[in-house]
This record gives structure tokens, sequence and C-alpha cells, in this order.
């Protein structure tokens, strides 16, 4: 049975207007654009550039590889790190800096794929971008606030189907978590608690002092693209890049953009008018190596203001009382807290449940309202494939419209670990700080000579 409630987070036309207008608009593809029988004709596959190929990227390169992609270019600054993917595609272009594969193959490539470091995820997207390729980006987004806005103007410009690298976007378990707190499973919800087991990098320390050689396989100056220079060092490359502030976006970022978006699905979160941080003294090289961070979102429409509150490095949300005894909080969760009752998830968008157990197997079953997605992936390359063959692609659902806002926030959130213990305003609309100003030199910074957005 249908469930109406009286203190739903949001009206139903409200809601259905806004997060999920995007996801609706998945339902409408081309009957040719998803195919038929037999296979996919050539003029009808996608031609995918991807950059940086190993780890994350090697899978990123394999899934689109299987949903009617044609792979016709590689780049990566490690030879060993894209060794597998070099030898997978043995035929296909290499190349180690992506603006000279853009030149040279640019009529050859419709969308590319960037799984790069966070630091070079805008310098490569945007380039991308500007010669009118679609784009799929890891997550975080970007490394700041003003590369995350600069990429959704530029998309908007530039007319490409783009999406951000989190996969629990598209699972059902975001729409059905929505569909519960709009049926007033736990009543207007005022208060959201996010947590992750991250950081599992080392975070906290000062910068290594020793030299070591650049490895031959190694293209450094490329590998460090628009940051400060410096020296090589294993603390950095590979993966440990996440702890560093000219290469991460430490632990929230390598994290919110899965474990948040329930909230900013579900809620409609965009602009906080302020963030304040707590954390070890500020350490100028390295994330700290734990913070619990708190955003203020004012009201919007009939959603009352939302306190939003991170914890990582080992800190966790004060236990809910409405968890059973013999259960305890997972290392990545989200917890809606209502004035009716709590829903606690896991991890990566995973499925959100009413505590204890017995509330939710008493709540009906809330109608599906919201379309759900054809595939995190597949909804991108189908977008990009109609965009190129019908003029009317599709909208993925974590596309940058939707994707910046919450990059944004979450980089904010980093922005207040620099100044521990304060509280900092945010104007939303003119996007910048109002207290302390100071701050406002942290939305950016200068890029080394050779290297733009």
């Amino acid at each position: 049975m249908k469930q109406e409630s009286k203190k739903g987070l949001v009206s139903r036309r409200r809601f259905l207007g806004g997060a999920a207008a995007a996801a609706a608009s998945l339902t409408i593809v081309p009957r040719h654009v998803l195919g038929g029988a037999g296979q996919t004709p050539p003029s009808e596959r996608l031609n995918v550039a991807k950059i940086a190929c190993g780890g994350m990227g090697k899978g990123d390169l394999n899934t689109v590889a299987r949903l009617d992609c044609n792979i016709v270019a590689l780049c990566d600054v490690d030879e060993n790190n894209a060794r597998e993917a070099f030898e997978q595609y043995a035929d296909v272009p290499k190349y180690r800096d992506f603006r000279k594969m853009l030149e040279e193959m640019d009529g050859s490539i419709d969308a590319v794929v960037v799984s790069t470091p966070d630091h070079t995820h805008a310098v490569a997207a945007m380039a991308a971008i500007k010669v009118g390729k679609h784009v799929y980006c890891q997550k975080p987004l970007t490394r700041t606030v003003h590369e995350a806005y600069a990429l959704m103007d530029a998309a908007r410009e530039h007319g490409v189907v783009t999406q951000m690298g989190n996969q629990g976007h598209g699972g059902d378990a975001l729409r059905a978590t929505a569909e519960y707190l709009e049926a007033g499973a736990i009543g207007t919800v005022r208060e959201v608690h996010v947590w992750s087991d991250r950081p599992v990098w080392p975070q906290g320390g000062g910068r290594p002092l020793d030299t070591p050689d650049v490895p031959a396989y190694l293209d450094w100056d490329l590998w460090l693209g628009p940051a400060p220079e410096r020296p090589f060092n294993s603390a950095y490359h590979r993966f440990k890049w996440r702890g560093w502030w000219d290469f991460g976006t430490g632990a929230l970022g390598d994290m919110a953009c899965h474990n948040m978006d329930p909230a900013f699905y579900a809620l409609g979160l965009k602009e906080p008018v302020s963030i304040r941080a707590e954390c070890p003294v500020y350490n100028p090289e390295s994330f700290p190596p734990w913070s619990i961070i708190e955003w203020e979102f004012p009201p919007e429409g009939d959603r009352p203001a939302v306190k939003m509150i991170w914890y990582d490095g080992g800190r966790k949300p004060p236990r809910p009382e409405e968890l059973e005894a013999d259960r305890e909080l997972d290392g990545n969760g989200i917890l809606f807290v209502g004035d009716e009752g709590k829903m606690l998830g896991g991890g990566w968008s995973g499925s959100c449940r009413i505590i204890p157990e017995r509330r939710m197997r008493e709540f009906p079953r809330p109608e599906r309202t919201l379309p759900r997605s054809i595939g995190h992936y597949k909804e991108w390359v189908e977008a990009a494939k109609g965009a190129l063959h019908e003029g009317k692609p599709i909208v993925p659902g974590s596309n940058f419209d939707y994707a910046v806002p919450m990059t944004a926030v979450i980089l904010l959130g980093n922005t207040a670990l620099r100044f521990p213990g304060c509280t900092l305003r945010w104007d939303g609309e003119r996007k910048k700080f109002t207290d302390p100003e100071e701050a406002n030199g942290l939305l950016h910074y200068e890029y080394r000579s050779g290297w733009t957005l």
C-alpha cells in the first residue's frame, strides 16, 4: 500500500522534480542505442580513450570495454602500473601525456575515462571537455572547489555527457533509501552521520627528506602535473598520494562521494552555510590521522535545516540506542536521524534500513516512485552514444550538475581541516567564504608552469 507521510522530508512534487529528474530521463533510451539481437553496429560503438590504466583505472577500463565501446587509446605516466592494460590492448596507441593523446587522436576519440590521482582529475577532464569529448571521471571529481565548478560550467558550455565515478549512485539501494525517507519511515530528518574506516594509508607525517632516483618506468614530471614541484618519493606514488595535501583529498575525499551520496540524493542537499572541523593540529603537508567535520545546511522548500557530521580515522558517531545489542556500526556507513526514528546504512550508497530491524519489518514497503538506473557505467556509455547518434542524450545520474555540488561540499570540509576548531561561514551564491576571508585562498592554487585548467 502506498505510504503518504504527513511529516515527510520533502513534498513528492519537489522530490521528483529535483534529485530524481536526471534519473527519470534514463528511462527514455532509443531502441537502437540499447541494441537488439546480434552485435552493435560499429558505427554505434563508443570510441573511448583511457587516462590512467592501473588499479581502479584498470577496472574502469575493463568495465566500459564490455559495454559496446572501442578502446582506441591508452595513456599512463607509469608503464609498470599500466603494463597489464598495455599488453591487453597491444595494438592500441599508447601515450604518457594525455594532452598529446587528445591532440593527435582528436578525430578518433568520442569519450574519455579519467582515473588518475585526484590532483590531475580536473586538468585531464577539462582538456577532454574542451575538445568536445564525453567524460567519465573518478571521484572525487576534483581536488579544489574552483576546479569542480569550472568543470561543471565547461561541461554545460560544450554540451558533453558526464559522470563521476561513485558507482553506488547507480544502485537500487540509493533509490530505495530515498523512497523510504520520502514515505516518512523515520519522520523528518534533521541530522545525518557519515563515517569511514579510512585512511588506510599513512597520514599526519612530514615530507620525506630522502630523494631517490625516479624509476625509469615513471615520468615523474607528468605525474606531478599541475602540482607544486617536489622530488620523487615512494611515499607519494603509488596509492599513498591520497594522504598528501598537494595530491590527494584525504579520507573524506576518498569515501564521502560514496558514503554521503544517500544524504545528498534523498535530502537534496546543496550549499552549506557553515563548516567546522575537529582534528589534531593542522599539518601543512599531510592530512590528519583522524577528523570529525560538521556542515550546516539551510532549510530549502519544505525541508528543514540539516546538520551532517563526518567521522574518519577510527572515529564514529555515538552508538544509536535503537541498534540491537548484538550489532555494531560497520567500518563505513550512514545514519539518518529523524524525529520518529533512525535509518542505518552501509558504505558505498548501500542499503539503508530502519533500526531496530523489527521496525523495518513492520513498515510497509513504499511504492517505487523513482526510476531505476540501467547501471552506473552503462548509463554514461548509452548517454554518450545517444548524444553522438540521436542528438537527444539521456542523463547519467551522477552527471557533473549533480556531482559538482556534492564534491564542492566535501572539499569545503577539507578546507575546514586547515582551521581546526573554527567555524567557517560559506556564501553558496557567491561561492566564497565570508569568515574567515583567508580561507578563500584555499579554494584553488597556482598551477605549475605549462598546466592550465
